[in-house]
């Protein structure tokens, strides 16, 4: 009969007009007033028809005698309202258009002939549960609501969705059971009602086809079209971050506004800097205001003074209905210019502000003048709210990952420690709103065990001056040229220019002092540059041009050696940081902690834990040892990986890998003029001290350094220390990262610090 005819149901259909003849049947037989002899007329063309009473259950044989049910119905359909009602006859829940209304069939026709209405959307779950639903109401007496907005859509003849409200009058309606249906009881009823989603279960007490649906409904329906699209426009500011939002959040506005080319953008406003920039959402959504430009712009830039004063000052819609006419009168603005030129014929900027700040744009963008204009700019009343809400939602979260970024790449406050900062400012706040005057304390943790390890490369200093050396070199050399030519083609005098030159490849010809570039950069930038800007002659104009563009540190050839040698420090400093901080992410799971690293020349770590930076999991001295375990294995893993490195780097150099082990509790502060941790007090300063001087410390009675190339140095004091990590060793030998043969060395007297010990191992590349 219908397309949700042909899904399962429990009703066994019919098209019955019964009712309707009993009643004129009533009205003959009682010789009513207004009965007349039309009625009489109808009654005996009916009579030949007996399955108008009994019930049509054949669509083809209800279209062909669809006169006879106008006829039937008619006092329903009133002619001076069929032009502007939208309804019909039909059965709930299916399809069947019968005796449609003037109005509904210019709606359907507009529709073009290949289209078929769907009154109603349901999954085969919903359709059946709804119709047993129906049953338990009218026969069994329950009040169940399960009513909810029924809509269709139907297109215009430009293609634009519109959206009706489908309202039914079953009053014509009869529902009763067949041989084969089966009783409901209270207890099934108080069952079902707790298991919706068992569709068995119900087609268990219904089975298909078990009940009648005998008579007929009217259904009405009424545009709720701007209703429907902001019940719409409200889901999908949801799912701001879908890549065809922009395109569903036009269609919207589309059936809003009934135009078919209407286009929609939105432009965000940054108050601080009073400029606009692109929505950065998680979606693309055009910009008018900004056009084709890429960067931000600043508002009086972007926007005319017209538009200015409306949405930044006055914070009101700017609403233009002739681009070309508005033009004729104010031919400077550039904004409503660039607008004509787009082909616009009318637009609408509406403000989108919040407590009284401009937070975005609204753009709509009409092709033709008067198609947007600020009558029907009105319409925006009932979606503006909805969309405030979701930009200052939206642009909430920008400014949240904003912030993390910012303390994940700009500032030293670790997650692991973020608590205790929060703790304060909240206080701060708390004190500040009841009036009272609080200082932010400087956050410290006390009775922290430290941990720090380095990989350095090695060398670096001395390969950086090599490279400076022989850039140097190779300019100087290349200027000391370019004077001679000079000379043989003028008669100017410059001896002294080339003596210095001279002495300067002297001095490079043995080790680099820490002046020489320096004093090389300021003396040829100061007195050789100067003068050969000067040179007019081709010849050495050509080899003057060469040796400036040489000069460019990106890509010239007098800074070849020093973006080598900046190269491979970044890529070593890059892989060996990936691979720590990749690390860091289980290490945090299994036992919070504080961690720092640096990049200088190699990787520095400091590592923190203790029960002050965790105080609601419970510390314990396992956790301790299973983070010492990691950073050992971890270091491994960055030599590791340097050694696979080794033959893609532009200069080879080399890493030491170290440990320091210190076993003695220390409390670190954070310094709020430095913005970061360091460690609290002068006892504590010790641990820096050693820091600071082991790198470069020797065997002792001996020149050579406890760090070496491909292993793992761990200074350490105590010999409980040195039984514990030989442990981590042991495990990390049985996991091949470690060589079997183990160093013990002793560390020769620093500065301040004596007793140093040493183990020292082999990595297994």
């Amino acid at each position: 009969m219908s397309r949700n005819s042909v899904i399962t149901s429990p009703f066994k259909i019919e098209f019955s007009f019964n009712s309707i003849i009993e009643k004129l049947e009533d009205f003959v037989e009682n010789n009513l007033a207004f009965y007349t002899s039309n009625e009489q007329e109808l009654l005996s063309e009916i009579d030949q028809y007996p399955e108008f009473r009994t019930g049509l259950t054949d669509i083809a044989i209800i279209q062909a005698h669809s006169d006879i049910i106008i006829e039937l119905v008619h006092s329903y359909f009133p002619s001076s309202l069929s032009k502007n009602e939208i309804k019909a006859v039909t059965l709930p829940y299916t399809d069947v258009i019968i005796n449609p209304t003037e109005r509904l069939e210019a709606i359907l026709e507009s529709a073009g002939a290949g289209f078929e209405i769907e009154l109603n959307k349901f999954s085969e779950h919903q359709f059946y549960i709804l119709n047993c639903c129906l049953i338990l109401n009218q026969y069994y007496g329950c009040k169940l609501e399960v009513n909810q907005p029924l809509f269709c859509e139907i297109p215009t003849a430009d293609g634009i969705i519109k959206y009706y409200r489908t309202l039914y009058n079953i009053d014509f309606i009869k529902i009763y059971p067949m041989e084969h249906a089966l009783s409901i009881t209270d207890d099934d009823i108080e069952f079902l009602l707790n298991n919706y989603n068992n569709l068995d279960l119900w087609k268990e007490k219904f089975p298909a086809n078990s009940w009648v649906l005998s008579g007929f409904a009217i259904v009405t329906l009424y545009d709720a079209t701007v209703e429907h699209a902001v019940s719409l426009f409200k889901e999908k500011l949801s799912g701001l971050h879908l890549a065809d939002f922009s395109q569903q959040v036009r269609s919207i506005f589309l059936s809003i506004y009934n135009i078919s080319d209407i286009q929609v953008g939105f432009t965000i406003f940054n108050g601080y800097q009073n400029q606009f920039s692109r929505a950065s959402f998680g979606h693309k959504m055009p910009s008018f205001i900004l056009g084709d430009q890429i960067n931000d712009q600043s508002a009086p830039a972007a926007i005319c003074v017209h538009a200015y004063r409306s949405l930044i000052e006055e914070k009101a819609r700017f609403v233009v209905s002739d681009t070309n006419a508005f033009l004729q009168l104010y031919p400077e603005s550039n904004l409503v210019k660039c607008f004509a030129e787009g082909n616009f014929g009318s637009f609408i900027l509406a403000p989108v502000v919040k407590n009284g700040k401009l937070l975005g744009v609204l753009e709509l963008m009409g092709r033709r003048a008067r198609d947007l204009h600020s009558v029907n700019a009105n319409k925006l009343d009932v979606v503006m709210p909805f969309l405030t809400e979701s930009v200052e939602r939206l642009l909430t979260q920008v400014r949240d990952v904003s912030t993390a970024i910012i303390q994940e790449k700009y500032t030293s406050i670790h997650p692991s420690v973020y608590w205790k900062f929060q703790a304060q400012v909240q206080k701060h706040l708390y004190d500040h709103y009841d009036g009272k005057r609080y200082e932010l304390d400087e956050i410290v943790f006390d009775d922290v065990f430290p941990l720090y390890g380095q990989i350095d490369i090695k060398g670096s200093s001395q390969a950086r001056n090599r490279s400076v050396q022989n850039d140097l070199q190779l300019q100087l050399s290349t200027l000391n040229i370019i004077l001679e030519i000079i000379n043989q083609q003028s008669n100017k005098s410059l001896l002294g220019l080339e003596i210095q030159i001279k002495l300067f490849l002297q001095d490079l010809a043995t080790p680099i002092r820490a002046s020489t570039e320096q004093d090389i950069l300021h003396y040829t930038e100061m007195h050789v540059h100067p003068l050969l800007k000067d040179i007019n002659d081709v010849v050495t104009r050509t080899a003057v041009d060469s040796y400036f563009l040489n000069l460019q540190k990106e890509d010239g050839s007098f800074h070849f050696n020093r973006r080598q040698y900046e190269q491979t420090v970044s890529i070593i400093n890059k892989a060996m940081a990936a691979i720590i901080d990749a690390r860091q992410i289980s290490a945090q799971a299994a036992c919070v902690h504080y961690y720092e690293r640096f990049k200088t020349d190699g990787i520095e770590h400091n590592l923190y834990i203790g029960p002050s930076i965790s105080p609601i999991i419970e510390f314990d001295i396992t956790a301790l040892h299973d983070l010492r375990f990691w950073q050992i294995k971890v270091l491994c893993e960055m030599e590791k990986e340097h050694h696979r490195l080794i033959p893609f780097l532009p200069i080879p150099l080399m890493v030491t890998s170290l440990i320091l082990v210190y076993n003695t509790r220390i409390s670190i502060r954070f310094r709020m003029d430095e913005k970061r941790f360091d460690v609290d007090g002068s006892y504590n300063a010790r641990y820096e001290i050693v820091k600071k001087r082991i790198d470069k410390a020797c065997i002792k009675n001996t020149e050579e350094r406890i760090t070496q190339p491909g292993t793992i140095a761990i200074v350490y004091t105590t010999l409980e220390d040195e039984n514990e990590y030989r442990e981590y060793i042991c495990r990390l030998q049985k996991e091949n990262f470690l060589d079997k043969v183990v160093e013990r060395l002793e560390v020769e007297d620093l500065q301040g610090i004596s007793g140093l010990r040493a183990l020292r191992v082999k990595i297994v590349h």
